[in-house]
């Protein structure tokens, strides 16, 4: 029996989406053998100082490790989430497969009485890692407290017990991989906060010569969501950002029709430029980067590099 080994972050959102694509993966090759391998990254050992890290050039924060493992022959996929994988990767590494992707969005989690963004009192306290949903709420709500929150999803649903939030706000795909959907108080639509690109995906990458296993990798790949996130992920690629910029993009496919939009915010709140763009679904890749240009022309670089550490 063939051995494939699995390689992933040890976090309980990690461990859960590998083993879900590990069972799907065997579902699909009944015969081959599945081992998970947990690898420490820089981001899991520098939780408190990201901004550093990406100030330094380490954008691969949360798979350097894993792809050095990749590349070193010591796992033969890699699984991770795509929002956190770079643009560019490194020679001799392909994403081989992207499965269907779980919802979007981003959630709401609030203290009684403060279920719904919409019934924020005056000066609530939100808490949140992500510089992206730091600036909308400050373009949306001016008036609301936002506070940098950091950790695991247990950390972070653990820290809306303490006096110091009132509500917190964290990816639907991370709670409904880890079966705490329960615990959603709102989805965000997309038309009023655009989540990260890529966001609720998830990537598995492969040794570009190892042909054997792109073929496993393959077996659950879906081509509706690669679509989807290729927009969204050229559409980054052609601002220049990266995952700790202020930018969200999110695409659909209905009726034939792929239609991208994307979200450029100043951190402070104080500016927001917004654009959308649709075609042919076998253009996605072009209408991510026509979608980028269109929004560099209205002043989106000012704003990506403002935010930069």
């Amino acid at each position: 029996m063939r051995t494939v080994t699995v390689g992933t972050r040890g976090s309980t959102l990690a461990l859960a989406q590998t083993r879900w694509v590990v069972a799907r993966l065997k579902e699909e090759w009944p015969e081959t053998d599945f081992r998970i391998q947990t690898i420490s990254t820089q981001g899991d050992r520098n939780r408190g100082s990201l901004e550093a890290l990406a100030q330094k050039g380490n954008r691969g924060f949360w798979v350097k490790e894993i792809e050095e493992a990749l590349l070193g022959s010591r796992i033969d996929i890699a699984v991770h989430s795509l929002k956190d994988l770079p643009t560019e990767q490194p020679e001799g590494l392909e994403v081989s497969s992207i499965p269907k992707r779980v919802d979007a969005r981003d959630v709401l989690i609030g203290k009684e009485g403060m279920k719904r963004l919409a019934d924020l009192p005056e000066g609530a306290r939100v808490g949140t890692s992500s510089i992206r949903r730091k600036a909308f709420l400050r373009a949306f709500r001016p008036d609301l407290q936002v506070i940098d929150l950091r950790g695991n999803i247990d950390t972070r649903l653990a820290a809306l017990g303490t006096p110091d939030y009132d509500a917190i706000i964290l990816a639907a795909a991370g709670l409904i991989r880890t079966e705490m959907r329960h615990r959603i108080d709102e989805f965000v639509e997309p038309d009023l906060l655009l989540p990260a690109p890529g966001q609720g995906a998830l990537a598995l990458e492969t040794r570009a010569d190892d042909d054997l296993t792109i073929e496993v990798a393959y077996a659950i790949h879906d081509h509706l969501t690669d679509d989807r996130v290729t927009a969204e992920r050229e559409f980054l690629a052609g601002l220049g950002a990266g995952c700790m910029a202020p930018v969200g993009a999110h695409a659909t496919v209905k009726g034939g029709l792929l239609t991208l939009e994307g979200w450029v915010g100043a951190v402070d709140g104080s500016q927001v430029i917004r654009a959308t763009s649709s075609g042919d679904p076998a253009e996605c890749a072009d209408l991510g980067a026509e979608l980028a240009a269109d929004m560099l022309a209205q002043g989106a670089a000012a704003l990506i590099d403002a935010a930069r550490p």
